[in-house]
């Protein structure tokens, strides 16, 4: 049986996607140790519209919606080992379900600037998407 080698990714997009937020370590052990995988789900992150879906609905206040959207991120960013913006789209999460949307509504520059911050990471390694 022919082993896969482990990816090693390039130290500084390494270190630029961990300042992004990103654990590459985490996020390449769950894309197999694929970083051609990894690029193509990242950049897919890119393109997701549930940031701002959940800013609507939080200003719409529509805690229903900004729920769904709120446990969307919370997965995918779980999902691509974006570890700070889990634990904040997590907290947020817990305020809409505990129907405190004054506190999801402050809680969304956390989210905001965790999502900034990966997606500028991502930008950088990986160019537009």
């Amino acid at each position: 049986m022919k082993r896969r080698r482990k990816a090693e990714m390039n130290p500084q997009s390494q270190a630029i996607l961990e300042q992004g937020g990103v654990d590459v370590n985490g996020a390449l052990g769950r894309f197999m140790g694929s970083e051609a995988l990894l690029e193509r789900f990242l950049k897919r992150f890119l393109q997701d519209e549930t940031l701002s879906a959940l800013q609507t609905a939080l200003a719409a206040g529509d805690t229903e919606a900004a729920a769904a959207a709120a446990h969307s991120l919370k997965g995918t960013s779980g999902n691509l080992s974006l570890n700070i913006l889990f634990e904040r789209s997590t907290a947020q999460l817990g305020q809409l379900r505990a129907g405190d949307l004054e506190g999801a509504r402050q809680a969304m520059a956390g989210v905001t600037e965790a999502y900034t911050n990966a997606v500028e990471a991502i930008h950088a390694v990986y160019g537009e998407g």
